[in-house]
């Protein structure tokens, strides 16, 4: 495996850093006006840098108490299993323990490309058939 020098900063992708991962990924591409409403309504966020360009990112989304929902983790695909995205989780499941330091149930939840495994070794699984995920797209 190679080794590489990257920095995590704590902070919500800006709109460019988050364009350009989304559409590097392979998601498509994406409404900048409308993301950029989501992204500064984020909860918590962290960018990846290698010599000050981003290579990975991954932020938090919800009430900031009882729910929260990782949007956006992704990984340029020449920087994947380096461990990049393992720090990303990392300072997300941080950020959540942080908030529920006090007791109590938090739920967490994301959605996955198919046939990642990742997720998994982070305490993530299908909880079908007693809990389904379902989602709707609205489109304008």
């Amino acid at each position: 495996m190679t080794s590489v020098n990257y920095k995590i900063l704590e902070r919500t992708p800006s709109v460019a850093e988050h364009q350009y991962l989304w559409e590097s990924v392979g998601w498509g591409s994406i409404d900048t006006g409308r993301s950029k409403g989501s992204l500064d309504n984020s909860l918590y966020g962290v960018v990846v840098t290698v010599n000050d360009e981003p290579v990975g990112m991954g932020r938090i989304v919800g009430d900031d108490w009882m729910y929260f929902y990782f949007q956006d983790v992704a990984v340029l695909p020449s920087y994947q299993g380096l461990g990049i995205g393992k720090e990303i989780l990392n300072y997300l499941l941080a950020y959540i323990e942080k908030r529920c330091s006090g007791g109590g149930v938090a739920f967490v939840g994301l959605f996955a490309s198919e046939g990642k495994a990742f997720y998994e070794k982070f305490g993530f699984r299908n909880h079908s058939p007693h809990m389904t995920g379902m989602f709707s797209l609205l489109e304008k």
